[in-house]
């Protein structure tokens, strides 16, 4: 006879006693918390016999207060306060086109060159003009 054909029976009756045991630790009906009158009631008489361990059931959860009440209140960030745009003329010098290095006086220019530009690499007048249009 082979190993697993011993082993499987073995495992299968190992499997089952498991299951066996954790399925009677499972308790679906509780008993309701004692009342206030029963407490105040007379012991017990002493020739009653101590529940035995298959009778006994699991002593209640402790109350549970429910969850503090959170407000969160967020604003967003004020926007930053942007510097009047200067003229086309101060940012391109003698030129006809404002470079990414000229643009870097101007940070908001310096930040958005490739939409002022349209993804090119000067600025042109016109292309300035909308593009100080559209921050406004």
């Amino acid at each position: 006879m082979k190993a697993r054909n011993v082993l499987l029976p073995a495992l299968v009756t190992g499997a089952l006693i498991f299951a066996g045991a954790s399925f009677a630790q499972d308790s679906t009906g509780q008993a309701p918390p004692p009342s206030q009158n029963s407490m105040q009631s007379a012991p017990a008489p002493a020739t009653q016999a101590p529940p035995s361990q298959d009778t006994m059931q699991p002593a209640p959860a402790p109350a549970q207060t429910p969850p503090p009440d959170v407000t969160v209140r967020s604003v967003p960030p004020a926007a930053p306060q942007i510097a009047t745009p200067p003229p086309f003329s101060q940012l391109a010098g003698n030129s006809k086109w404002i470079t990414e290095e000229q643009a870097a006086a101007y940070p908001p220019l310096a930040n958005d060159f490739l939409n002022a530009s349209h993804d090119g690499k000067r600025v042109s007048k016109t292309q300035y003009e909308a593009w100080v249009k559209q921050i406004q």
